[in-house]
């Protein structure tokens, strides 16, 4: 089952109210067929042949992004530091049609094999082989049998792709299953299409990611947030770094500067993500008030866009700059994000990476 036309987070998902209430009786048929597929999958009338290598898989419990891509390429990272030698699977949300899958490098289309994945290239000057394709399995196979060397492999969501046979830490396994989790929290905690939900809050997971703060009037703990107490779970600072000029990447100036130069009647900033309001948030706090332009979700940019646009300064983030390759306005400059990863949570993978394969003594 299917919602992807919520490519922008409607409202009524963060409060129950009359128009949720009325789309309830789909989100039960919704999580009975998650139910089905569940029952269906612990049965093991299915089988599933697993990844010869521990497998890591950074995904969400709520429809649309949460900040899964910055994680990844953290992680990607961060492992490769501690002698590790990483591999990157995604979906390739938006890519065209597929029949096999395809390998991505930074000067790959983004139409053709995602934006995200893109990006991940980018950022990591094609350190890391990634593949793309709908059936993760297949990527896996081709990933390996193109890098032999790769002994991780990290998956840019898929907790819901259950065709992704995996024996997760909590059970003593060595694969890893992140629940990504932003400052929005689960909003009315209704299952899809009613809420945001693509499965429940109480889902099972080894640890839990928080990327962003919660509100600020969000003083109390609600239930959904009492499920995380005692459990799990790492928090993601984000930084904004100095914003380089899209058609001339050597061209970078910091984020005070952009607030000096410029009235803030005179800055537009144009984001096209799951929680774009978290962008123009940090923006803020770095002193740059000006238009915000919140989009859906991968959305796909155009010269005229930027043309319509009264502004001296556009601001816009690494995902999106990955769209915008064709596009030459000097105004336009890109604001790259990082995260930074705890050594906890380094230290905890290590010691879970590092653990037996336990398909060998049970195949």
């Amino acid at each position: 089952m299917s919602f992807s036309f919520f490519r922008k987070a409607p409202k009524f998902w963060e409060r129950r109210g009359p128009t949720s209430l009325f789309l309830w009786p789909l989100s039960w048929l919704y999580g009975l067929v998650i139910r089905v597929r569940k029952l269906i999958q612990d049965t093991g009338l299915v089988k599933q042949k697993p990844a010869p290598v521990p497998v890591i898989i950074v995904g969400n419990i709520r429809a649309g992004g949460t900040g899964k891509t910055p994680i990844v390429i953290a992680l990607a990272e961060r492992l490769q530091q501690l002698g590790w030698r990483p591999g990157i699977i995604s979906r390739g949300y938006g890519s065209s049609a597929q029949i096999a899958p395809l390998q991505v490098r930074s000067d790959s289309d983004p139409s053709l094999v995602g934006d995200e994945p893109v990006l991940i290239a980018k950022r990591t000057h094609d350190q890391f082989p990634i593949w793309v394709f709908p059936k993760r399995q297949k990527s896996i196979r081709a990933l390996l049998k193109h890098s032999s060397n790769v002994n991780v492999i990290i998956s840019d969501d898929g907790l819901q792709h259950h065709g992704l046979a995996r024996w997760p830490a909590r059970e003593g396994g060595r694969d890893i299953e992140f629940v990504v989790r932003d400052g929005r929290g689960e909003g009315n905690r209704f299952l899809l299409p009613a809420g945001p939900l693509r499965e429940p809050v109480t889902r099972e997971r080894d640890a839990t990611l928080f990327t962003g703060k919660a509100k600020d009037n969000d003083s109390k703990l609600g239930p959904q947030d009492e499920y995380f107490l005692g459990r799990r779970a790492f928090s993601l600072m984000s930084t904004l770094g100095n914003a380089y000029q899209l058609n001339n990447p050597t061209n970078t100036q910091s984020l005070s500067q952009v607030a000096d130069s410029y009235l803030p009647n005179k800055i537009t900033a144009v984001a096209g993500l799951g929680n774009p309001q978290r962008f123009f948030d940090d923006l803020l706090k770095q002193g740059i008030a000006g238009k915000a332009i919140p989009l859906p979700d991968h959305a796909v940019y155009t010269a005229e866009f930027f043309e319509r646009l009264n502004a001296q300064c556009i601001l816009i983030t690494e995902k999106d700059a990955v769209k915008c390759a064709n596009i030459s306005d000097e105004r336009i400059w890109v604001v790259p994000m990082t995260l930074a990863l705890p050594d906890s949570l380094a230290e905890w993978l290590q010691s879970i990476l590092q653990r037996p394969d336990p398909y060998r003594y049970t195949l």
